[in-house]
């Protein structure tokens, strides 16, 4: 064995619209961060992966035909031979590309719904590397011997003396097979693991972006002549030798209730459970904390919270069917939770039962030891409506009576906590064995050469609330040494011994069990400054040091010379036409993806407003409109500016609570969104006026939350009525508005005045919108986050605005400037003072982690109000139990 030869990995991926052009892109790109083939010392690789978006298929590229030929003939031109290849169709995949000028070594990429190609290329030295493809398994698997089963799989070593030998490496399997494998993808692991014992697996389901497509598969070895691809079985390769995949695996799910054993079942059905008062009562103080409420100034709600709570509880001790359980568990959960819960229903079965189990401890606490999950979760199949059973997938599970069990349900936020918790146990783990092995005997330090991830269809962007690349680039941040990050979205997730159908990401890392070096691009570079660029006419005379690849795309998205983030309208002419029968439908063939998280939010938006039109056209909405002016029931235009006015008389900072149920950073803001209690609690901690944020695709908003606080602010406002009359806060509507339908909408909901984003408004929209809003009688606010829109604002007539809201919100990916500089710098800069001499007096509102900056929530209050605000709009830090005495607080800055 020569520990000399370094392992080496690495990725490319582009998104020309060209199969051909993309495929070579990507190749090029993966071989820049390979050593350099020279004549004396030419290149091979042992195995290259490929994934191809499934919109390449049709028209006159032909990825089944160009995918394979392409690939070999790109890397050929640079004096590479790539000796093994596999792969498949997909529906959306993830790259990456070295970077030399950062503390990390990679920066990912993840497409979803455009045309996209990934490339990986591997070099693993003393390590046999053997390509197979399966149509099917024969009838009689379980009745033929190993060296048959083995001939079967075409698993047997080319000559009959190397098969001793082989049977007594570290074996590893990648597989990928069809979705129509995926009834037979059970019986391979099982014939797997008892044929080749210790040997790890991994791998996915290939994927197809439209369900009318069929998935493709990719699988060519140098040593055969067998097709280059396929469109049914199971694809794979075998690794025996000097190569290890460490794994995990991310479920996605949060555990809601207790702890319960498994009466009666048998095969993957449960018919009766009870709940396990011991294993309970561990998680019972964790659980209070995890549930507690938001304030505490309503006893008697949350007592009768917790008195159903136990009610269930109780019930529970009393053996009864599974889906009677979760009925009155249902009733304890959010209102989220349960809306998932009503739609799926999901079980975690104890992967180990012990009595050590019995000692309960947090999934993210357990994750984040290093110690992986408790529970495995499994999607309920099918329900028995008589008995109350749950029938888990055949052959996924056996159910043991007596075993432990609990609900789960799926909530992005939990996700986003349980993939950091997984990646610090990884590492927790990897220093624990580190000392040991100092402590007992020297132990091989594994060292990851890449990193494959392969999560489901349904995790990605949009359920990690638009956080774009969430998953990738944490992967990249915990290994700051690994320069290749790739994989693809699939239809599964394939484990030694499990296959996860449901929602799941497996994290596969791949290293060298001898310890052998590993090639790092960014070191060798460092190391040789003259390193010869592969391809000479790529850099146009930019520093390929910085640009690795001929495609190198990055996170940032696209800016005008101004600095202004340049902004596209939704594409609606992106797909073609099929005739099904006699319906007729759109199938994305090159969807467009979004450059940043306002242009996503925008795109999302002008959806909504589509269906909102096809249900009630905008003449319509004018009528109503009109007919509201003069109908004494219908809600009235209140001046939210003479209330802000009267607040700030005697010097006090005013400040806006704003209700949203969750933040596309943090997530779900409470457990409970009730908006009568919080309408109360806000008008009686004197709140002179209320922000209403109705978004629903961000910010789990609804136009009727306007009306709702509405009229509940003024039944708190009559409870309180003074000698000095009601006064009932107006109300600022939030939202994202593109169009005048949406002011009419909002007119119609009661609305009291509106906020403008001048990011996501060109200037005549924006001069255009704050008109109709003048004809609705509405007040006006426009947002801003830069001095170019500032200057845009500056451009409107005279009157025109009522207030500018200065944001700490960047609009490139939502989340917030967490020093609250942005909103601060604006304040106090020249476009600042011009702007106020051109409005005159206005309100200077500030939005954006006000009330959380800094150790002292009132100093930054203090900058912000001498730099010239008259207040500001908060909503996450009200979040807390003590709203009202923060706000208080605040006020009194």
């Amino acid at each position: 064995m020569d520990l000399n030869q370094p392992m080496a990995m690495s990725t490319g991926h582009s998104s020309n619209s060209n199969l051909v052009e993309a495929l070579q892109e990507a190749v090029t790109m993966a071989l820049r961060s390979l050593p350099t083939a020279t004549e004396e010392q030419p290149i091979t690789v042992d195995l290259a992966m490929v994934s191809v978006s499934s919109l390449y298929d049709g028209g006159t590229q032909q990825p089944s035909t160009l995918t394979v030929p392409t690939i070999l003939a790109s890397a050929s031109s640079f004096g590479v031979q790539i000796q093994n290849l596999i792969g498949s169709s997909v529906a959306g995949c993830i790259g990456g590309a070295p970077v030399l000028n950062t503390m990390q070594a990679c920066d990912t990429v993840e497409y979803e719904g455009i045309p996209a190609v990934i490339v990986t290329l591997a070099i693993f030295p003393d390590t046999t590397v053997r390509t197979f493809h399966l149509e099917d398994l024969p009838d009689d698997m379980d009745q033929l011997d190993a060296k048959e089963w083995k001939k079967e799989v075409g698993l047997l070593p080319r000559s009959a003396a190397g098969e001793d030998t082989l049977d007594q490496l570290p074996t590893s399997f990648l597989l990928v097979p069809s979705p129509a494998f995926s009834t037979q993808v059970d019986a391979l692991l099982l014939g797997l693991e008892t044929y080749f014992p210790q040997c790890t697996i991994v791998g996915g389901i290939a994927s197809t972006v439209s369900s009318l497509s069929r998935a493709k598969l990719y699988q060519w070895s140098a040593h055969s002549s067998s097709p280059t691809f396929h469109t049914n079985g199971c694809t794979g390769v075998m690794l025996q030798g000097d190569v290890q995949i460490q794994t995990m695996t991310a479920q996605g799910a949060k555990a809601v209730g207790g702890i319960y054993q498994i009466l009666k079942g048998e095969d993957s059905t449960i018919n009766a459970i009870v709940l396990d008062e011991a294993a309970t009562e561990a998680l019972k103080e964790e659980e209070e904390q995890e549930e507690e409420e938001e304030d505490d100034e309503e006893d008697e709600k949350e007592m009768d919270v917790k008195a159903r709570q136990a009610q269930a509880y109780a019930k529970a001790r009393i053996p009864k069917p599974v889906l009677a359980e979760a009925n009155f568990l249902m009733r304890t959960l959010s209102d989220d939770d349960q809306a998932f819960m009503r739609r799926t229903l999901l079980i975690g079965l104890e992967q180990q039962q012990g009595p050590m189990t019995a000692r309960t401890v947090s999934e993210l606490l357990r994750l984040a030891e290093g110690q992986g999950h408790r529970f495995t979760v499994h999607q309920v199949a099918t329900a028995g409506m008589k008995d109350g059973s749950v029938t888990l997938p055949l052959g996924k599970v056996n159910v043991t009576p007596g075993s432990r069990m609990r609900f789960f349900v799926r909530e992005s936020e939990f996700a986003k906590k349980e993939v950091e918790a997984l990646w610090i146990g990884y590492k927790k783990r990897l220093l624990g064995e580190q000392f040991a092995a100092e402590e007992d005997k020297p132990k091989v330090k594994f060292e990851a050469v890449g990193c494959l991830i392969i999560p489901t269809l349904d995790r990605g962007s949009k359920f990690f609330q638009g956080k774009q690349y969430y998953e990738s680039s944490t992967a990249a941040r915990m290994l700051p040494s690994v320069s290749c990050i790739s994989g693809f979205f699939s239809n599964g997730v394939l484990l030694s011994g499990n296959t996860i159908q449901g929602s799941a990401t497996g994290y596969f890392l791949v290293g060298s069990h001898s310890g052998r070096a590993i090639y790092n691009p960014k070191q060798a570079k460092n190391e040789s400054s003259e390193r010869k660029e592969i391809s000479d006419d790529e850099s146009d005379g930019d520093d390929a040091d910085t640009k690795i690849g001929p495609q190198t795309l990055t996170s940032k998205a696209p800016r005008g010379e101004d600095g202004e983030l340049i902004l596209k309208r939704r594409e609606i002419h992106s797909g073609r036409a099929l005739t099904v029968s006699t319906v007729e439908w759109s199938v994305a063939e090159k969807t467009a993806v979004a450059s940043s998280a306002l242009e996503e939010f925008m795109w999302e938006k002008e959806t909504e407003v589509d269906r909102f039109r096809e249900r009630v056209p905008l003449a319509n909405l004018v009528s109503q409109c009109r007919l509201s002016a003069t109908d004494p029931t219908m809600p009235k235009p209140r001046d939210f500016v003479a209330s802000l006015r009267a607040a700030a008389q005697n010097g006090q900072f005013i400040i806006i609570p704003e209700f949203k149920k969750s933040d596309p950073v943090g997530g779900s803001l409470r457990r409970r969104y009730d908006l009568a209690k919080l309408s109360r609690t806000f008008v009686q901690a004197g709140a002179p006026a209320m922000a209403v944020n109705c978004d629903p695709i961000f910010f789990g908003g609804s136009l009727s939350d306007i009306q709702t606080v509405r009229e509940e602010t003024a039944k708190a406002a009559l409870d309180m009525m003074s000698e000095d009359g009601v006064v009932v806060p107006p109300v600022l509507a939030i939202d994202l508005i593109l169009y005048p339908y949406q002011l009419y909408k909002l007119r119609l909901a009661g609305a009291d005045a509106v906020s403008l984003i001048a990011g996501a408004l060109a200037a005549k929209d924006l001069l255009y919108l704050s008109k109709i809003a003048a004809s609705l009688q509405f007040q006006v606010f426009v947002k801003v986050t830069s001095e170019v829109q500032m200057r845009a604002v500056m451009a409107l007539e005279k009157g025109s605005i009522h207030g500018l809201i200065f944001s700490n919100r960047l609009l490139e990916d939502y989340m917030y400037d967490l020093t609250g500089a942005q909103a601060l710098s604006l304040l106090k800069s020249d476009t600042f003072e011009e702007l106020k001499e051109r409005h005159g007096d206005i309100q200077f509102l500030v939005q954006g982690r006000v009330g959380l900056i800094g150790d002292d929530a009132t100093d930054y209050v203090k900058q912000i109000k001498e730099a010239g605000a008259t207040g500001a709009i908060v909503g996450s830090c009200l979040a807390d139990k003590d709203a009202s005495v923060l706000m208080e607080t605040l006020q009194n800055v």
